[in-house]
């Protein structure tokens, strides 16, 4: 990829004494250029650290929204827009944007995406979705037709940024890392969910672990009240020595796999540990990752229990 420059949000003074704008916010960011270049991989990093991001806005919209984001009582710090030709005739239209925020004094950056004609051909002939220059059908002639219009304005950004050869991973690797610095990079934010199957699967989860071989406290009347929180829960869980085996095999598992997806750019991780009810076995060995991993510098660890508060059922 090759990066020209690397600016940090730059502020251009008022135009006029008493017009610069007061506000909470610190970075604007318009993510613009070719289609198919990976223009919402790059909002998606935007978002991921925490920017409030909008897609596909046009440039009249852009100035509106900044008003929201300027006015007071508003909370917004950080923001990223994606705007290009979806939006129509607009070339014009945002470059007088951009010069109107920086006479306004509103912290932002333009970031230009671009690759080379072929491999954005290639992806759009992947996806099989239409170019939206591309009038006749042709994704070449709506390719060149968008790279005569974007020129003078990639010519005006402060990044052009050239994703040719670049996977999705790599591209947001490379964001975080460059664009981002004040932000932790490579953190992966990891749920341990566990759940009950009795109440359906899991909806959203990366890994799903069934344990339900492992001893049911639910048969037992003194045990059927407490949750996989609970000591003697936990005890009888592990009364036969197959919890500690399976943590054995978890810890293995999840000691390879975690630090792949920080390398590979994953932002967000669900395991979900399952169980009949969702209030003991699964519960207990949720708790007990998530207690491992709670201290790890590249993991932002949770534990959720999506059945606990239902009432015991038969098993």
């Amino acid at each position: 990829m090759a990066v020209s420059g690397s600016p940090q949000p730059t502020q251009s003074p008022p135009r006029a004494a008493g017009k610069q704008v007061q506000s909470r916010l610190q970075d604007l960011v318009i993510i613009t250029g070719f289609s198919g270049a990976g223009k919402s991989t790059v909002m998606n990093v935007f978002e991921d650290a925490g920017y409030f991001c909008v897609d596909n806005l046009p440039p009249a919209m852009i100035r509106s929204l900044v008003d929201l984001f300027v006015h007071e009582g508003s909370k917004v710090e950080r923001a990223a827009v994606v705007s290009d030709v979806r939006g129509g005739v607009y070339f014009e239209a945002l470059q007088a944007v951009v010069e109107d925020l920086g006479s306004l004094g509103i912290a932002h950056r333009v970031i230009f995406l671009q690759a080379a004609p072929d491999v954005l051909v290639t992806r759009y002939k992947e996806t099989r979705r239409r170019h939206p220059m591309a009038v006749d059908g042709s994704v070449a002639a709506g390719v060149a037709a968008e790279q005569a219009l974007l020129e003078p304005l990639r010519a005006r950004a402060d990044l052009v940024i050239d994703t040719t050869g670049l996977s999705a991973a790599a591209l947001r690797t490379k964001i975080a890392d460059e664009l981002l610095p004040r932000q932790p990079s490579g953190r992966l934010a990891v749920t341990f969910m566990s759940f009950g199957y009795k109440h359906g699967p899991p909806r959203d989860e990366d890994l799903a672990i069934d344990v339900r071989f492992l001893p049911n406290p639910h048969y037992e009347p003194d045990l059927r009240p407490l949750t996989g929180r609970d000591l003697p829960v936990i005890e009888y869980i592990g009364r036969d020595g197959r919890l500690d085996a399976l943590y054995g095999h978890l810890h293995g598992l999840l000691d390879f796999l975690l630090p792949e997806y920080v390398r590979e750019g994953k932002a967000h991780l669900v395991v979900a540990i399952g169980c009949t009810g969702g209030r003991h076995r699964s519960v207990a060995v949720a708790e007990h990752l998530a207690l491992r991993y709670a201290d790890s510098d590249e993991l932002s660890v949770a534990v959720a229990h999506r059945d606990l508060d239902n009432p015991p059922r038969d098993s």
